[in-house]
């Protein structure tokens, strides 16, 4: 029996700063969900999200809250004499006391793991009361911090200190709004002899000459009733495949074996399909079946390839035998408040990631183990899954009480995701490591732990103990070596974060890493999100509300600074945002390609990031409110299957061809030297043959590669429609001509079509339709047109507005816009 304790929920505050309009207020509660979710719910307090009210919300978080229901208690759930009754939380955040009729029957201190507290003997007919206390999470943590001894992070607030989502206390994207709340479903469980405690379906593939056979070891683990000790039976069945095993009297674990013939096997998008097998597991005594668990498994293999070469050490993930090139986004919480992460919402936010040509998002370890709609979206989908443990930017005490939590997450988030084959990765923790040898914070710590056994001991033991089907990886960045500087980029994952902070996105050609699991450069969310979140009067770069909504220390300086060297500086705001925006998605494009012409010495590029928590300028290439910005058509581009670009190579240039698909590429290369009026200055053809899943390079005559007039030239590669552009001289010291062009707009079933005819040359043309219609968008950007060529853009919205209005010169946009005369 299992009942859903999800009504009749109030919350109030009960110590602490309490704003006075709520002082005695008792609110209606939603159950899971947040003290923020719920003021906002009554009306009793601003949206955070919005303008500058985010700080008008801070002292939510220094208060205590407390959740009450009632429930009942019938006779007829008395005479199920049930053996035990269990109060089974989810997820409580975070540093919770858990009372029944007044009587404390837990205390909890990890948002990050679910509690089952025992109340057979607490539960008689009739009415009862349920109460859950959560202390104030940021004295909390300052509290902790003292007694733990403080230990250095990237942030002021001591995060690190409970294990609570560290970016709750604000991040370099994310605003600082530290919630309480039952965050996940609550429930009663009632039982008897025995229960499935935890299923870890954990696969393998055997591959001969008789084809390929998957196999599945179905590890059981089962918790007995006190007094119950008969023996029990554990089948299995996939497929129409079931075996099954006795547990003799007192036991509580056993391993099913089960082999399937013929298997289709999981791949990564782009690789394969995505066959998913349902899994039963009973549990059965002499005379009945007493529990059952379901779910879904892949059959693959994952490796982790890292054996060193001449280049230094690889970190090439090799998935049922084949290599994988990682085109990757880094996955932050979806929202500052989980609960409105919904399974639609999931999936809508991944798809994007499959739709911008990614096969794999890295769940950083600042955030949290996400919901199992998540991984079923991934699992179903084809995205890769990099699992970070939930360390991040912050040394970590490695004494108690931390770290019986630590344990006591990892075991349940290992058991918990091991039936996903979307998961290929668990990562030890994000930065700690490179904090730790690069940031100070040896000295500052004399001595103290700061996660190193955790990373390379507790964790990794963990993983091999529940898991063994994949692999672990220490941390990000890592070196794969103690010996060796953890973001060196000749050995491991690297993060290239120099760029951003100090030089132009130009550098990132500076080196070829061997896997870069995080690099990003930042731009403003697109018009509409903004003008929705925003209404500063005038709204420009450096008004209240954007500067609410700039988390990153210097970030506007760093947008200026790496604007600087590619375009003039803009006059209005309206350019500014566009620019801003444009530049973004060339960085993306410039670093994408530039590691993926490098492969397989380069065997991943995972941009920071995918997705925003609400509406900020940050990384993401998906906005706070789901729209995408141009930088996502950039990203697109530079993770097509097959990819055409010109790079530097020794004193000259090469056209680098990717093929990233099952089939081979090759043909002949036009590559051209033309003038911005389109003239032919030189030409050439260069031969090609592409195997699968690797890149070839074609130098390119000097004579073609060197430009007469470097201000008036651009080179431009042409294979299959595929288009690879050179541009000798930026924008600002170009001889862009002003934007010309003819465009005509019209009404189509579910929107619109643009067609655009340029006059003369129109570098990276944008139809930023949101500003039109706030639900619009678009089918292609960033279109560099030749003088007399011609492009149709599809616009979708159910708006209704007048088809000129995708025409504006604020809608329809262009580098060229940029450079003025």
């Amino acid at each position: 029996m299992r009942r859903l304790l999800d009504q009749g929920w109030t919350v109030r505050a009960t110590a602490g700063p309490v704003a006075p309009a709520l002082e005695g207020v008792v609110v209606p509660a939603t159950v899971p969900g947040c003290v923020h979710t719920d003021l906002l719910a009554a009306g009793l307090v601003p949206d955070p999200y919005l303008d500058e009210n985010e700080a008008l919300l801070t002292w939510i978080g220094d208060v205590d809250w407390r959740y009450e229901t009632t429930f009942t208690w019938s006779a007829d759930d008395a005479a199920a004499a049930h053996d035990v009754v269990e109060l089974v939380a989810a997820g409580l955040d975070t540093l919770a006391t858990v009372e029944l009729d007044g009587r404390v029957v837990a205390r909890t201190a990890n948002m990050h793991r679910s509690y089952r507290i025992a109340v057979t003997d607490d539960l008689t007919v009739g009415e009862h009361s349920l109460a859950v206390t959560f202390a104030a999470p940021a004295p909390a943590a300052e509290r902790a911090s003292q007694e733990l001894g403080p230990r250095p992070g990237a942030y002021r607030a001591p995060f690190n200190a409970i294990r609570k989502m560290a970016c709750s206390y604000g991040w370099d994207w994310g605003p600082s709004l530290t919630t309480s709340g039952i965050w996940r479903p609550i429930a009663l469980e009632a039982w008897s002899t025995a229960r499935v405690a935890s299923v870890r379906p954990l696969v393998d593939v055997r591959t001969s000459a008789e084809g390929t056979t998957g196999l599945l070891h179905a590890h059981v683990d089962v918790e007995r009733a006190p007094g119950s000790s008969g023996p029990l039976t554990v089948t299995a069945e996939v497929a129409g495949r079931a075996a099954e095993v006795v547990l003799a009297a007192g036991d509580s674990s056993a391993t099913v074996e089960l082999e399937v013939d013929d298997v289709a096997l999981w791949w990564p998008v782009g690789h394969g399909d995505q066959p998913l097998y349902p899994v039963a597991v009973t549990l059965a005594d002499a005379s009945t079946t007493i529990d059952a668990w379901s779910g879904d498994v892949g059959f693959r293999t994952v490796v982790l390839d890292t054996t060193s070469d001449a280049e230094g050490t690889p970190f090439r993930l090799v998935v049922n035998g084949v290599p994988v090139f990682a085109r990757g986004l880094n996955w932050i919480p979806d929202d500052c408040f989980p609960t409105r992460v919904t399974a639609e919402r999931y999936a809508t936010r991944l798809t994007e990631a499959v739709d911008v040509g990614a096969n794999l998002v890295r769940v950083w370890g600042g955030g949290l183990y996400e919901s199992d709609d998540f991984y079923d979206a991934c699992d179903r989908l084809g995205l890769m899954v990099w699992q970070d443990f939930l360390f991040a930017c912050a040394a970590y005490a490695e004494e108690e009480p931390l770290r019986s939590e630590v344990e006591a997450e990892a075991r349940e988030a290992v058991t918990r995701l091991t039936p996903h084959p979307s998961l290929v990765l668990w990562n030890g923790n994000n930065e700690n490591i490179w904090g730790h040898a690069d940031w100070g914070w040896a000295e500052q710590l004399e001595g103290r732990t700061w996660g190193w056994g955790y990373y390379t001991e507790l964790l990794p033991s963990i993983v091999a103990e529940l898991d063994g089907t994949r692999p672990y990886c220490p941390g990000s960045p890592y070196g794969m070596d103690p010996a060796v500087y953890p973001n060196d980029p000749a050995h491991g994952p690297t993060h290239l974060w120099d760029v951003w902070n100090g030089v132009d996105y130009t550098h990132y050609r500076d080196s070829v890493p061997r896997f870069v699991a995080e690099f990003g450069w930042q731009a403003p969310p697109t018009w509409a999100t903004l003008t929705r979140a925003l209404h500063d009067e005038p709204l420009a770069s450096d008004s209240p509300g954007m500067q609410a909504h700039q988390k990153a220390v210097g970030g506007d300086l760093k947008l200026s600074r790496g604007l600087e060297p590619h375009l003039p500086e803009p006059r209005t705001f309206d350019d500014w945002h566009w620019a801003m925006s444009l530049n973004q998605a060339r960085a993306v494009s410039l670093g994408v390609e530039h590691l993926r012409s490098w492969t397989p010495t380069c065997s991943g590029a995972i941009w920071w990031q995918l997705n925003d928590c609400w509406p900020v300028t940050s990384w993401a290439v998906v906005d706070g409110d789901g729209r995408r910005k141009p930088s996502w058509y950039a990203l697109r581009n530079a993770f097509a299957d097959r990819l055409v670009t010109v790079q530097p190579r020794d004193a000259g240039l090469a056209v680098v061809l990717v093929n990233d698909s099952a089939v081979g590429w090759s043909g002949s290369a036009r590559v051209r030297r033309l003038g911005f009026d389109g003239t032919a200055l030189a030409d050439v053809e260069l031969a090609y043959d592409v195997a699968p899943r690797s890149a070839v390079t074609l130098p390119v005559p000097a004579d073609v590669a060197t430009a007469g007039d470097r201000a008036a030239e651009v080179l431009l590669a042409e294979v299959d429609g595929r288009r690879g552009w050179w541009w000798f001289a930026e924008d600002r010291d170009a001889a862009l001509p002003g934007q010309d062009l003819s465009a005509r707009a019209w009404a189509v079933d579910d929107g619109y079509e643009v067609t655009v005819t340029a006059r003369s040359l129109v570098k990276d043309l944008a139809l930023l339709a949101d500003r039109a219609a706030p639900d619009a968008r678009v089918d292609a950007m960033l279109l560099t047109l030749l003088p007399g060529e011609s492009a149709t853009i599809t616009v979708r919205s159910a708006a209704g507005v007048a088809p000129e209005a995708f025409l504006e010169p604020l809608v329809l946009r262009s580098a060229n816009q940029l450079v003025y005369r």
